[in-house]
C-alpha cells in the first residue's frame, strides 16, 4: 500500500528522503509525499493582458490619480544625458564626445524596426516596433529581452506608443496599436494562485461528460462563444487532469478536487463500458440527442442508438488509462472503487493479453497502434524501446492493483524470453527531422507507475539507465512534467528545478489557440532541419509565452503556430506537473 498522507498540509521539518514501503523499492519521494513545505509560498510576477479600445484608454487614463502619459517617439534620454535613437534598422546610443554605438551592446533585439522607445525605470526599457513590443531589462547582469506580438498580446502588431502605470499590485503597460490598446500587467502571484485560475477554467469551460475536453470558439478568442468538442485523444487527456486532481487532494485534501477526480475516473470507466467489448475503451463519445455527429475518424452507435463512440482505440489511451487508475487507487479511491478499478484494469489488462498483446476493435482487427507483443514489436524497429516501456508498465500495474499472478507471468516471459526491460533502453531514438514529441509524453507517463511498483533492483537499475538516457535527451525542453517525473522516478538531486518552475511560471493565462510567428525574429537561432510535420524550429526553446501554445505532446522547438483564436485549451498540462510537483515536494 502506499504511505497514507494527511488529509490537510502540514508542516515538517528539515527535508529528507522517504522510501515507498510496498509499492516498488526505490521509488523515491523528496521530502515525503502530502506533506506540505516550511515556509512561505513563493511569488512571482504574472503577465496578464486586457484588450481595451481608444475610448476606453482615455477613460481609464483620465481618472483620479491615473494618467497615463504616452510615448510616441523612436528616442529617449537616460539618466546619464546619452540619447536612445531608434530606426528602421535599430537602436543606436548618442553621447556627447564620444561616437555612436549600437544598442544594446550585449544582446539582439527580436526585431530591428524601431517606433517608440520609453524608459518605466532606470535599466528598464519598452521598445515599440512594427512587429511587436519589446521589454529589454538591463538592470541586474546580462540583458534580457521579452516579446509580446500577436493577438496573445496585441491587438495588432506595429506599436504606435507606450505608457506607464502603477496599479496596486505590480506594475503595469499601456501599448498603443492601429487595433487599439492592450494593457499589460505584471501581478504578483503564486503557482498555487495561478493553478486556481487554470481549476476554474476547466470547471467553467472544458467538462463534457465527465471528460476533460478541448473548448471550440466559433468567435475567435470569444470564451463566452465556447463549446466543447471530441477529440482522438478524449481519454489522455481526461487521465491527465484526473490524475492533477489525484495530487492536488493527496496534497490538500480539498473536496472538490476528490469530486473532480471521481468524475474523470467514472468517464474513464464510462469509456471502457461503452463499447461493448470487455477491455477495449473508445477514444470518446457523444451523446447525440445533445451534440452534433462527427464527420471525422471511426464511429459506432451504441445499441440504444443514443450515443457514438469513437474506435481504433491507441497506445495513448491506454497509457492515459493506466498511468490515471494507478494514481486514484493509491491516493484517492475508497474500497469501493477500489473493486470497480480492479475490474476495469483486469478487462483492460486481459483484452491485451487475449489478443496477443494487441487492442482488437469491434470489426475484429488490432488497431493501428495498439500492440506491444512480440511478433509487432521489431515491425516499427524506432519503436522497440517505448512499446517495450508502455506494456511493462501496463503489467505492473495491473499486477499491483488486481493482484493476479497472470499480469506478473507475462511480464516475466517479455523480460526474460524476449528482453523487453532491456529494450527499454533504446526509448529514445533519433531520427533527424523526425522527433516525435508524443511519443515522448507516452514514454515518461510510462516510466512513473513503472517505476512505481518495480520492486526487483536489477530491473530498475535497467530502467533507471532508459530513464537516464531518455531525460538527458529532454533536458534543453526544460519541461516540468519530464524533470519532475525524472525526480520522483530516480530520487536524484539535480533535476532542474530552476528551469522547471521557469517554465511554469512562464506558461500564459490566456490559453486560447492564438497565431504566432517567430520565424521572422533575429534573436534566435534556427533549426537547418523542419520538424517532422514540416515546422521551422529553433535550436533553444523559447519561452512558453511566447512560443506557440501547445501541451506536452507538442514540439517546443516549433517557432510558429495557432489556429487564430479558434479554440482554448483547458490548461491541464499544467496543472498535473504543479500537483505532481507539490506531492513530491519539488516545489515550494
Amino acid at each position: 500500500m502506499l504511505r497514507k498522507a494527511p488529509d490537510k498540509e502540514k508542516a515538517v521539518g528539515t527535508a529528507r528522503l522517504v522510501r515507498l514501503a510496498g509499492v516498488g523499492l526505490g521509488f523515491l519521494l523528496l521530502a515525503g509525499a502530502g506533506f506540505a513545505q516550511t515556509g512561505a509560498p513563493q511569488s512571482y510576477l504574472q503577465k496578464l493582458r486586457t484588450v481595451h479600445t481608444p475610448a476606453d484608454f482615455q477613460h481609464l487614463a483620465g481618472t483620479p490619480g491615473s494618467k497615463i502619459q504616452l510615448h510616441r517617439e523612436p528616442r529617449w534620454q537616460l539618466a546619464d544625458g546619452s540619447v536612445l535613437i531608434g530606426s528602421s534598422r535599430g537602436i543606436v546610443r548618442e553621447q556627447s564626445g564620444e561616437k555612436v554605438q549600437p544598442f544594446p551592446a550585449d544582446t539582439l533585439l527580436p526585431w530591428n524596426e524601431i517606433t517608440v522607445i520609453a524608459e518605466e525605470q532606470p535599466g528598464l526599457l519598452w521598445i515599440g516596433t512594427t512587429r511587436g513590443a519589446i521589454r529589454l531589462d538591463q538592470r541586474v547582469g546580462a540583458a534580457t529581452t521579452e516579446y509580446f506580438a500577436g493577438r496573445r498580446w496585441l491587438p495588432a502588431d506595429r506599436v504606435t506608443a507606450i505608457g506607464f502605470e502603477e496599479p496596486a499590485s505590480g506594475h503595469a503597460v499601456w501599448i498603443e496599436t492601429p487595433g487599439g490598446f492592450s494593457r499589460i500587467e505584471y501581478r504578483p502571484m503564486t503557482l498555487e494562485q495561478k493553478a486556481e485560475i487554470f481549476e476554474q477554467r476547466v470547471r467553467d469551460r472544458h467538462l463534457r461528460h465527465g471528460l476533460t475536453s478541448r473548448s471550440a470558439l466559433p468567435v475567435a478568442g470569444d470564451l463566452s462563444s465556447n463549446r466543447t468538442v471530441p477529440n482522438d485523444n478524449d481519454g489522455l487527456w481526461t487521465a491527465i487532469y484526473l490524475a492533477a486532481e489525484c495530487y492536488r487532494y493527496r496534497v490538500t485534501g480539498a473536496s472538490d478536487a476528490r469530486e473532480s477526480a471521481r468524475q474523470g475516473i467514472a468517464a474513464l470507466m464510462r469509456l471502457e463500458s461503452i463499447t461493448g467489448i470487455s477491455g477495449f475503451p473508445a477514444r470518446s463519445m457523444v451523446r447525440l440527442d445533445s451534440e452534433a455527429r462527427p464527420e471525422r475518424g471511426e464511429w459506432h452507435p451504441t445499441a440504444d442508438g443514443q450515443w457514438l463512440w469513437k474506435g481504433d482505440t491507441s497506445s495513448d489511451e491506454i497509457v492515459g488509462h493506466f498511468f490515471a487508475y494507478a494514481l486514484y487507487y493509491d491516493l484517492v479511491a475508497d474500497e469501493k472503487e477500489k473493486k470497480q478499478i480492479r475490474g476495469v484494469i483486469d478487462r483492460i489488462a486481459a483484452h491485451i493479453l487475449d489478443h496477443d498483446y494487441q487492442l482488437v476493435d469491434v470489426d475484429g482487427q488490432p488497431t493501428r497502434w495498439g500492440w506491444w507483443g512480440p511478433k509487432r514489436i521489431w515491425t516499427k524497429p524506432d519503436e522497440t524501446g517505448l512499446q517495450a516501456l508502455q506494456i511493462l508498465s501496463h503489467l505492473q500495474v495491473a499486477r499491483h492493483i488486481t493482484g493476479n499472478s497472470r499480469y506478473q507471468k507475462a511480464f516475466d516471459e517479455l523480460v526474460s524470453r524476449h528482453n523487453y526491460a532491456l529494450l527499454t533502453r533504446n526509448q529514445k531514438i533519433y531520427i533527424p527531422g523526425y522527433i516525435n514529441h508524443s511519443d515522448d509524453q507516452l514514454a515518461f507517463l510510462s516510466y512513473y507507475p513503472l517505476m512505481r511498483y518495480e520492486t526487483d533492483e536489477k530491473l530498475r537499475a535497467i530502467y533507471l539507465q532508459s530513464l537516464e538516457r531518455s531525460w538527458q535527451s529532454e533536458r534543453p525542453e526544460h519541461n516540468p512534467l519530464w524533470n519532475y517525473i525524472y525526480a520522483a522516478s530516480s530520487g536524484r538531486s539535480e533535476y532542474d528545478a530552476a528551469a522547471s518552475r521557469a517554465t511554469l511560471e512562464r506558461i500564459p493565462i490566456d490559453l486560447v489557440y492564438w497565431t504566432v510567428s517567430n520565424a521572422h525574429r533575429r534573436d534566435i537561432a534556427h533549426n537547418p532541419m523542419d520538424d517532422r510535420r514540416g515546422h521551422r524550429q529553433s535550436l533553444l526553446v523559447l519561452p512558453a509565452d511566447e512560443r506557440p501554445l501547445m501541451r506536452w505532446n507538442g514540439n517546443p522547438f516549433r517557432l510558429d503556430g495557432g489556429r487564430e483564436g479558434g479554440s482554448e485549451d483547458d490548461g491541464a498540462f499544467f496543472l498535473l506537473p504543479y500537483w505532481m510537483g507539490r506531492y513530491h515536494r519539488l516545489i515550494r
